[in-house]
């Protein structure tokens, strides 16, 4: 039942960051020509897009081999198993939400790319209903992890190094 659990966490998070805020990004700029776009926005949002799945997809592998976990916590409810161990190093190490400044960089490669204010709208949006979940989480780390997560939150930014 564990892994049945962790690889749904696993999958519905793929859906959800990679495929479906993009997706709302798009139908609500009002499902714009992606073949019209210049190609020095096309170039620049490829990178952004890139390097944000990257940084988000080396916290998720760090995640799971050196915390012994995964992410999937959607406010205070354990959608896949927590993490049993505060990671500070890897990418943990730039910052505390690693996962989600890799998907604040791909969407706003997204943004570059749409071009219109809409699609800027859902990017807010998730960022804000991001910080209400990362404050939760931070709630349940300081409670886990106690005197070393407040040190660790001393010496490493939020979002940003």
């Amino acid at each position: 039942m564990r892994k049945v659990r962790e690889i749904a966490g696993y999958a519905l998070g793929s859906l959800m960051f990679v495929l479906l805020i993009p997706m709302l990004m798009w139908l609500a700029s009002g499902r714009p020509d992606l073949c019209d776009v210049p190609v020095w926005r096309m170039v620049v949002a490829i990178v952004l897009a890139v390097l944000g799945l990257s940084l988000s997809v080396w916290s998720i592998v760090y995640m799971r081999h050196k915390g012994d976990g995964n992410p999937m916590d959607a406010f205070g409810h354990e959608v896949a198993p927590r993490t049993k161990h505060l990671m500070t190093e890897g990418p943990y190490r730039l910052s505390r939400n690693p996962m989600l400044t890799g998907s604040f960089v791909y969407y706003a490669g997204m943004c570059l790319c749409l071009w219109i204010w809409q699609a800027l709208l859902v990017f807010v949006a998730f960022i804000v209903i991001m910080l209400l979940q990362v404050r939760s989480e931070e709630k349940r780390l300081r409670k886990d992890f106690g005197e070393e997560y407040e040190a660790y939150c001393r010496r490493t930014g939020r979002f940003w190094p």
